[in-house]
């Protein structure tokens, strides 16, 4: 087998390998958030929540998922909906809607 072919195929069989294991890592996420919850990313070392959709429709919230917005648009490159503000912040404010 010619060089050039022995790193196309090389090649190919990782692209296939990352692309499993990406697959893999999203069902994991995706798998451990109960339904009727979203995951949402916060702060600078994006500490993840697990937090019940129905914040969705509280109006502080909201103003929360406009900042997001604002700050990252809807194409942010960790995939994730991250929220710009300190944990400290977010706790609190969660700890006001229970």
């Amino acid at each position: 087998m010619r060089t050039s072919n022995r790193i196309a195929h090389a090649t190919q069989k990782l692209q296939r390998t990352l692309s499993q294991r990406i697959k893999m890592a999203s069902a994991a996420n995706i798998a451990d958030v109960p339904k009727g919850h979203l995951a949402v990313y916060v702060g600078e070392n994006h500490k993840r929540f697990v937090i019940p959709i129905s914040y969705l429709s509280q109006p502080l919230f909201r103003d929360l998922l406009d900042w997001a917005e604002q700050e990252f648009g809807f194409n942010h490159p960790t995939g994730g909906l991250t929220i710009p503000c300190t944990e400290d912040y977010f706790i609190s404010l969660i700890s006001s809607l229970h």
